[in-house]
């Protein structure tokens, strides 16, 4: 029974939320993927993208609730979810079209294209806390569980319960549509064909007719609804602070480069090994070691390795560990 009480425990506060975090983190890193597979620069400004599209899903959602428009027990965000994705599309091509396009026709350094996806990404922040401010926001209604740890405490008979979040399962079901449907277009559609022919000769790519502006299009539509759909399920799960997604560029950019960057595959596996790691690494191990050990038995401490103000110190190691060890990631090949 002791074991039971301590895998409770540690599914409560470790699986369940790693779970939700690593989905968001997959689909922020899918956006990443995608630009360097098919653009081939790293685009620091898509932290702040997925922030826009979180906060144009926020105003919509406040819209909505001002309206008396309501899906409960599900979150309103969700109908306001649209909204926030074309936003962010709309800015991912207003801004290829205005800054990266210049850059691209140049054949600039991909050194040159990620140093102004950095002005690019200052721009956005600035416009976004005009619009919104830079105080937290909280735009979620409807049910918070779906399963109460009180609950499952009683339906289990154990001393520590299970709690799971209606957000951390929308999280979960909406990651997986998406990324079937983004491998599905990859594989099975002439767009993304010529995405992927793009990605490995763009000379060959235009030699047999396909056009790069509508592939260069096609790649931005996908990276900003990525973002928009990551950002505001972050926001959904969580909280919406405007900062915290130049933060969680980090762990992207790690679980980017940790699955082999311009490889899908390792950006979603690569997502799931940085969001365990950070979650385990500032969890207080104490009462779960406590269950396992000798009845009246405790650790004197907490069991801590990190504080939780020093999550994204375990993205940074993990970057640093990778380009020293395996720059290639987990996947290293043809990319996209």
């Amino acid at each position: 029974m002791e074991i039971l009480n301590a895998l409770a425990l540690f599914a409560n506060f470790v699986v369940v939320p790693a779970t939700a975090y690593g989905a968001q983190l997959a689909l922020g890193a899918l956006g990443v993927t995608l630009i360097f597979g098919i653009l081939r620069f790293a685009n620091f400004s898509h932290g702040e993208l997925m922030s826009f599209g979180a906060m144009a899903s926020i105003l919509a959602t406040w819209a909505l609730q001002e309206a008396g428009v309501s899906i409960a027990p599900f979150p309103t965000a969700l109908l306001a979810l649209p909204i926030g994705v074309l936003a962010a599309i709309g800015m991912a091509l207003v801004t290829d079209r205005m800054v990266f396009r210049f850059y691209r026709r140049q054949r600039s350094n991909p050194i040159v294209m990620a140093i102004v996806s950095v002005g690019v990404m200052f721009v956005l922040a600035g416009v976004i806390r005009i619009v919104i401010g830079p105080g937290d926001q909280s735009f979620a209604d409807g049910e918070r569980f779906i399963i109460g740890a009180l609950d499952s405490r009683r339906a289990m008979g154990l001393d520590e319960g299970i709690a799971i979040k209606q957000t951390q399962v929308i999280t979960v079901v909406v990651a997986v549509a998406v990324v079937s449907a983004l491998f599905w277009f990859l594989q099975k559609t002439k767009s993304g064909k010529a995405m992927r022919a793009y990605s490995d000769d763009e000379d060959l790519a235009l030699l047999s007719g396909i056009s790069p502006e509508k592939v260069v299009a096609i790649c931005w539509i996908i990276a900003a609804a990525l973002a928009a759909i990551a950002g505001t399920l972050y926001g959904l799960d969580k909280t919406y602070k405007p900062f915290i997604f130049l933060q969680i560029l980090l762990p992207i950019f790690a679980a980017t480069i940790l699955g082999g960057i311009g490889q899908p595959v390792g950006a979603i596996l690569g997502a799931f090994i940085v969001a365990f790691s950070e979650v385990m690494v500032t969890y207080a191990f104490r009462k779960v070691l406590a269950y396992l050990g000798p009845e009246g038995w405790a650790p004197d401490g907490l069991v801590q390795l990190l504080s939780t103000d020093y999550k994204f110190a375990v993205s940074f190691i993990i970057l640093v560990a990778v380009l020293l060890i395996r720059p290639t990631g987990i996947i290293r090949g043809k990319v996209i």
